[in-house]
């Protein structure tokens, strides 16, 4: 009787999964994305976040689809941090993951070795996702400390400072 009760379950999920992949998909999606106002107070709270530690970077945040949206760069910053910083952030948002443990990630496992040779990655810590919920919907890149841990602890004090307007 179980086995008649497994089965038919089974049937069940299996009918209505062939319903589902009949089902097309609607034409138009919503995404949400990073306003600029949100993303001018990030970039301006990651290179606060840096300041306070002694640290001149540059700060950039890119939307969903990895398009710049806000810079700022300390008074000090080199001018290699702009462009690192975006690399992270467009890398964090391509990936929708944090650049530190993507890069942890290709030091330990071969398979994941070759991410650096892909074009515009950078694997280096200081690029991490802005979510609303589980969605991304933006980054924040941050280029100029003397480590790439320590970038990544100013963009993460930066989203912490707005996760409020994260909804």
């Amino acid at each position: 009787m179980r086995s008649n009760l497994r089965f038919g379950a089974l049937a069940i999920l299996l009918a209505a999964s062939a319903v589902q992949a009949q089902t097309p998909a609607p034409a138009v999606r919503t995404e949400k994305n990073i306003s600029l106002a949100l993303a001018n107070q990030i970039a301006a709270e990651a290179v606060a976040a840096c300041a306070a530690n002694g640290y001149s970077v540059a700060a950039t945040v890119v939307d969903r689809a990895g398009t710049v949206r806000a810079v700022q760069r300390a008074d000090n910053a080199g001018p290699h941090t702009l462009a690192s910083s975006e690399r992270k952030a467009w890398t964090s948002a391509s990936a929708k993951g944090a650049t530190q443990a993507m890069m942890e990630g290709a030091q330990k496992n071969p398979g994941a070795a070759n991410l650096v040779y892909l074009p515009g990655f950078l694997l280096l810590g200081g690029g991490v996702p802005v979510k609303s919920g589980n969605e991304v919907i933006g980054a924040v890149g941050v280029g100029g400390a003397p480590g790439g841990h320590l970038d990544d602890q100013c963009a993460n004090a930066a989203i912490e400072k707005v996760k409020g307007q994260l909804g």
